[in-house]
């Protein structure tokens, strides 16, 4: 009995040793979670985009989270957008999952995803730093935070040094400056240099298409264009069909990994998605980019970002006190980045606790369900929404 045992358990052994060298992989799959909710193109294009994932990368196992028929991936029921949101919070939360793939996802104000293309030019990799979302109220200051996420997800993802370039556009220029001093006080950076003749870290519209800098720097909302462009121009904009995605929220605020996809994603992009969350887990994201924020810290980010502020906003405010915490389970949209901490300040003097946070359609005010119709109201009165 002990030798068939003995015999059993070497069999065993040498199949999952052949089934290693046949993937390629001997570890633990990367369990990433897809919510089936909300894409334009059905739930039947998420599960074929889970099987495209499964039958591409031997190290992942495809958990879905929604309704769908009946498939051979493990399933956790649930009724639209915000529950699969629930769900993936609670799977994320116990290590059900190590990332969740989802869309139209309110991260708190502070956090940005950061994505990566496929450029068309030379077909080369690049990654955008960010592409929804918003780091900071200050458009300068939240590109010289894109840089550090930018970086944390490039060192996460296999870059031991990658190369940052800044699109030429409104604001390139002070954070240029700003990341240089942080350069100077000690943080490691390296810029790349334009392919056009005259050079310099101010990346064009050319660098854009050749994929110059690993990392490519600007706003999110000039970010989430280029996503859009890169991963939809061979279809006219209604299917995304190339790429891995807007990316993992990354920010002080960002606990889970959570990345994005739209509405408009199609299988392709969205099994690209589950493959950069895969990675993006494997190298520790979260941790990377805490310690990304910390060494910039020690060379002197706070004052540099303090520097960056208009001079009205760094004056000191009269702060309001926030009531008592609630869950926040409803978005009210339709108001400017710029004023988004005044309404909240104006739902906290009456009382209504309230979170800022960015969706996929831009800042959003999150309260709870019952205190939905009264702060609405208190936002109408005081001008914030129409």
């Amino acid at each position: 009995m002990a030798s068939t045992q003995l015999n059993e358990a070497l069999a065993s052994a040498f199949t999952d040793m052949a089934d290693g060298l046949v993937s390629g992989s001997f570890g633990r799959k990367k369990r990433i979670g897809l919510t089936l909710a909300d894409s334009e193109h059905g739930s039947e294009e998420l599960v074929r985009a889970a099987r495209l994932a499964a039958k591409q990368y031997a190290d992942i196992e495809p958990v879905l989270i929604g309704d769908a028929e009946e498939n051979e991936f493990e399933q956790h029921p649930a009724s639209g957008l915000h529950e699969c949101h629930e769900v993936m919070e609670q799977l994320l939360d116990s290590g059900g999952i190590d990332a969740c793939v989802t869309l139209h996802y309110s991260f708190p104000l502070g956090v940005s995803t950061v994505g990566k293309v496929i450029t068309p030019a030379v077909g080369r990799e690049m990654i955008l730093a960010t592409t929804t979302g918003t780091s900071d109220t200050v458009r300068n200051s939240a590109m010289v935070k894109n840089t550090l996420a930018g970086i944390a997800m490039a060192k996460a993802t296999g870059i031991a040094e990658p190369t940052v370039g800044i699109l030429n556009i409104d604001g390139a220029a002070p954070v240029e400056r700003a990341l240089r001093q942080l350069m100077d006080n000690g943080y490691p950076m390296q810029f790349t240099e334009s392919a056009r003749a005259d050079g310099g870290a101010l990346m064009r519209g050319n660098d854009l298409l050749q994929g110059v800098p690993d990392v490519m720097v600007a706003d999110s909302l000039t970010g989430n264009l280029m996503m859009k462009v890169f991963s939809s121009f061979t279809t006219g904009g209604s299917y995304e069909a190339l790429g891995y995605g807007y990316g993992p929220g990354l920010g002080e605020e960002a606990e889970r990994l959570v990345g994005i996809i739209s509405r408009a994603s199609g299988a392709p992009v969205i099994a690209g998605a589950i493959r950069l969350m895969a990675d993006c887990a494997e190298g520790e994201l979260l941790d990377v980019y805490r310690r990304e924020l910390d060494q910039a810290r020690e060379c002197g980010l706070d004052e540099i970002l303090d520097g960056l502020k208009p001079r009205a906003a760094a004056a000191a405010t009269e702060t309001v006190a926030a009531p008592p915490e609630k869950t926040t389970d409803e978005d009210i949209n339709g108001i400017d980045i710029l004023d988004i901490e005044t309404a909240r300040d104006a739902l906290w003097t009456k009382k209504i606790f309230a979170r800022t946070g960015m969706g996929c359609t831009g800042p959003v005010i999150m309260v709870a369900r019952e205190d939905l119709e009264a702060a609405s109201g208190v936002l109408k009165e005081s001008g914030f929404i129409a």
